[in-house]
């Protein structure tokens, strides 16, 4: 089996302690069962506040070298010291893949090697989400899940559209085709959003291997009352029940406690 698991009390050195809120989180990809290659990566830097999953694009050259250097650069971040410079490291780092990418593309006739990215970064009382492409970012607060993020996607545009339904966007023929991604164009647009955090919120990043067979009523049953390392099993398995037919991968991040706001 394909996966890896972490389960991490923050705060871990690094950050100030009074800076960081106080969360457990776990991440868990898998192969799925029709993949022969786990094209997916995954962050869980609890001890820094940031969580992130890619997902190399579907049908691209090497999306699994793509993801994975997106991780490796999160990975190298150094602890953050104010909200604006931690979001800068994680948008630098993601432009320098994309530039990165875009070279590499070069020398192989212009094919394109790409990721997705959805990054949650936690700093004092505030989170902050920056994504580009199809991977997603919920929140579950109070009992009730709801999407974060915006799919960057030819079939988003259409239920924005109205053309179609979000039930029939999960089942449309050009559910695979992003309209961002790093590595896709030379010039990277991420779209980023910031709010709030509260004691007890769980958020998930997920790669579109768990959207895609499951829907959000079931995400959000599976998740109810479980824990971070229960609900990353719990998701999985239940996109393998559902037959996988991509790699599917789940990070669960649960807030503990938040710092007092200083003014």
């Amino acid at each position: 089996m394909d996966q890896t698991v972490r389960n991490i009390m923050a705060p871990r050195g690094g950050a100030p302690a009074a800076a960081m809120p106080r969360c457990i989180s776990a991440a868990l990809t898998h192969v799925g069962k029709v993949r022969r290659i786990n094209e997916d990566a995954c962050l869980d830097r609890a001890d820094l506040g940031l969580w992130a999953v890619a997902d190399g694009v579907g049908g691209a050259h090497a999306g699994d070298r793509a993801s994975g250097l997106i991780v490796e650069a999160l990975d190298k971040i150094v602890p953050p010291t104010t909200a604006i410079g931690f979001l800068g490291q994680v948008r630098d780092s993601l432009h320098a893949v994309n530039q990165a990418l875009r070279l590499e593309a070069r020398t192989l006739n212009g094919k394109t090697i790409a990721s997705t990215i959805v990054a949650l970064l936690f700093f004092g009382t505030h989170y902050a989400c920056a994504w580009a492409g199809d991977s997603r970012l919920y929140l579950l607060r109070n009992g009730r899940l709801r999407q974060i993020t915006r799919d960057h996607s030819e079939v988003q545009e259409l239920v924005d559209a109205g053309r179609i339904t979000p039930e029939e966007a999960r089942y449309h023929p050009r559910g695979n085709l992003i309209t961002r991604a790093v590595g896709a164009h030379d010039d990277l647009v991420l779209e980023m959003v910031q709010d709030q955090l509260r004691p007890d919120d769980m958020f998930l990043l997920c790669s579109d291997g768990l959207t895609k067979p499951l829907d959000d009523a079931s995400i959000e049953q599976i998740m109810q009352g479980r824990q971070p390392e229960e609900a990353t099993r719990a998701l999985v398995q239940a996109a393998l029940d559902a037959g996988a037919p991509d790699n599917v991968t789940v990070v669960a991040v649960k807030v503990l406690a938040v710092p007092e706001a200083h003014v």
